[in-house]
């Protein structure tokens, strides 16, 4: 997993309540586990005027010019903007895939749903509640100042917009810790890899019988 320290990026606002897991990548999209390749199939249903499959080239597929993600000035978005409960639903972890691989990096909401914030973490993604008034204020912000930016910085856990205002945010320590070092479940394990092999080294010489081939 990537670490992460900061990011400073383009905005775009998703004006959307309770956006659920199959609305961020419809289920057809579930046979693959590969991680990678979920971008251009990333709110496909909203995205599109078609219906989109597996594999298919996007490229020529007729868009709804009026979905966020299809206008000119928030192509190339590393910040969603958006507002309570985002990533309801089931719990499929191709959704932050699928955010990830389109280039979003950070996510800012009112709330999220708890599975879908905590697979945000494992994947690299920055989630940041904030209150219904500074949603509110961002969105106003972004509407009056196309190409809006903003660095959100996880060390110092702030947001710093065009004009230098900063706004704090809250965040658990252990998934600060996690992100800046690109600690997943798997990593955090491996970083005792010494001592996990120091253990088995002795667990094997002090039971060796445990490991006799039964023939």
């Amino acid at each position: 997993m990537q670490k992460f320290t900061s990011v400073n990026g383009l905005v775009a606002p998703l004006d959307r309540s309770n956006v659920d897991t199959d609305a961020i990548i419809p289920k057809q999209f579930l046979k693959s586990i590969s991680r990678t390749g979920f971008g251009p199939y990333l709110f496909d249903e909203w995205r599109y005027l078609d219906h989109g499959e597996p594999g298919q080239d996007c490229s020529n597929r007729p868009l709804n010019i009026d979905f966020v993600l299809n206008q000119d000035r928030y192509k190339g978005a590393s910040v969603l903007l958006t507002r309570e409960n985002f990533g309801c639903g089931s719990s499929r972890e191709h959704a932050p895939w699928a955010l990830l691989d389109y280039g979003f990096q950070v996510i800012l909401a009112e709330s999220f749903a708890d599975i879908f914030y905590s697979n945000c973490f494992k994947n690299g993604i920055l989630p940041v509640v904030l209150s219904k008034q500074q949603i509110a204020d961002f969105f106003d912000a972004v509407e009056a100042n196309p190409g809006y930016t903003m660095q959100v910085d996880l060390e110092s856990q702030t947001i710093t917009d065009p004009q230098g205002k900063v706004t704090t945010y809250e965040l658990d320590e252990y998934r600060k810790y996690c992100l800046i070092n690109g600690l997943d479940e798997i990593g955090q394990t491996l970083s005792y890899q010494k001592e996990i092999t120091a253990f088995e080294s002795k667990h094997l010489e002090q039971n060796s019988w445990l490991f006799k081939e039964v023939r």
